[in-house]
């Protein structure tokens, strides 16, 4: 499975309700220029929380909830700092070794480790995740339901056969992700109820930038992201001549996103049948007819309209902001998590890459 160094929100065609999820997300780069060594990102249900990197050293809170949730606990903001630090100072060798593994002696190079949990709040299902990857691609990770590595290249074998034969630090692992991640999820579910929990419907547009273009439906302003959006015909999902896009944050934490439909082989008396429809759980379905009078184009106004050009640059100027402020992230395409808050302990060992505290020690070599 193939991993990014940018943020790409996953794309779910689906409006059911998803498990609650934290995901950490930290990146040790090599070579990189104008970016810190190392960096951590975590997110509750697809909304950042926290954000530390090594020039900082320090962990930041991102959410109004998180910092009540911080002055509830006086602690916790300097144990998550402290948890960050023992990781970028592991992680500076992590990366080193690594390299040696693969004969790679200079250029840019990634070490990204993933973990965290999500939790069912309706089934109480519970699941925990551990992954690492290595410039792109899955290195090792852990599977908790036969409690071994799984080792996704050969040059992570070796770090495989040490830790399966450390059975203690598994069944610590196991506790710690079935236990103490949900745990804290929980209690960020708790505390940012009022803003993971709530339903914002989009404003939606058409446009055109030429007519010979694709004609897009852009609806933005939504909250969660866990939403479906596509075009119908007569009533019916068009999928030929579709080109559906992704979720982008906005600045204020809600989300946009557009769908493109290809109209270049349809006949101009058969536009009225298509609509673009938008749909979120818990929510009424919107939608907009395809009309020529409500397309915004670039052409066919003075120099003084400037609506759909300024749309168009603010899409462009979110997906780079998105690219530049959390370029250090991975995000799978399934099944992610984040660590919870880590109690401080001694460094015990130097064959484990993150103990269940979410310490991270050397890989073995």
């Amino acid at each position: 499975m193939k991993l990014c160094v940018f943020v790409l929100l996953v794309l779910i065609h689906s409006a059911a309700p998803v498990p609650h999820s934290q995901r950490n997300f930290y990146t040790s780069s090599s070579q990189v220029p104008n970016f810190p060594e190392f960096a951590v990102v975590g997110f509750v249900d697809d909304v950042q929380i926290v954000h530390y990197d090594s020039d900082t050293q320090r962990a930041e809170p991102k959410q109004d909830w998180i910092r009540k949730l911080a002055a509830d606990l006086p602690k916790y903001l300097a144990r998550e700092t402290r948890s960050f630090m023992n990781a970028q100072q592991s992680f500076k060798g992590n990366i080193e070794t690594v390299k040696q593994r693969f004969n790679h002696t200079g250029g840019v190079h990634i070490l990204q480790w993933m973990s965290g949990c999500e939790w069912d709040d309706e089934t109480g299902e519970v699941k925990g995740y551990n992954r690492f990857g290595y410039d792109g691609e899955d290195f090792i990770s852990l599977d908790l339901q036969s409690l071994s590595w799984v080792a996704a290249k050969q040059q992570a074998f070796i770090t495989k056969m040490k830790w399966d034969n450390d059975t203690a630090e598994l069944a610590r692992y196991k506790n710690y992700y079935t236990q103490r991640c949900p745990y804290w999820l929980k209690k960020y579910v708790t505390y940012g109820q009022s803003t993971l929990n709530r339903t914002v419907l989009p404003s939606m547009s058409l446009l055109q930038k030429s007519p010979s273009s694709p004609v897009t439906c852009h609806a933005s302003g939504f909250y969660p992201d866990r939403i479906m959006m596509f075009w119908e015909k007569d009533g019916e999902e068009v999928h030929e001549g579709v080109e559906p896009g992704v979720s982008l944050p906005n600045h204020d934490g809600t989300y946009q996103r557009s769908v493109h439909l290809d109209l270049s082989s349809v006949p101009p008396a058969d536009w009225e049948k298509y609509e673009c429809v938008f749909k979120i759980s818990g929510a009424q379905m919107l939608s907009v007819k395809l009309d020529l009078e409500k397309i915004r184009t670039n052409w066919g106004h003075p120099p003084s309209d400037m609506t759909t050009i300024s749309i168009i640059i603010a899409v462009a100027v979110v997906a780079l902001v998105v690219l530049a402020a959390v370029g250090s992230v991975v995000i799978y395409k399934k099944k992610n998590a984040k660590c919870p808050p880590s109690s401080e302990t001694s460094s015990e060992s130097t064959e484990k890459l993150n103990p269940p505290e979410g310490k991270a020690t050397k890989i073995p070599v």
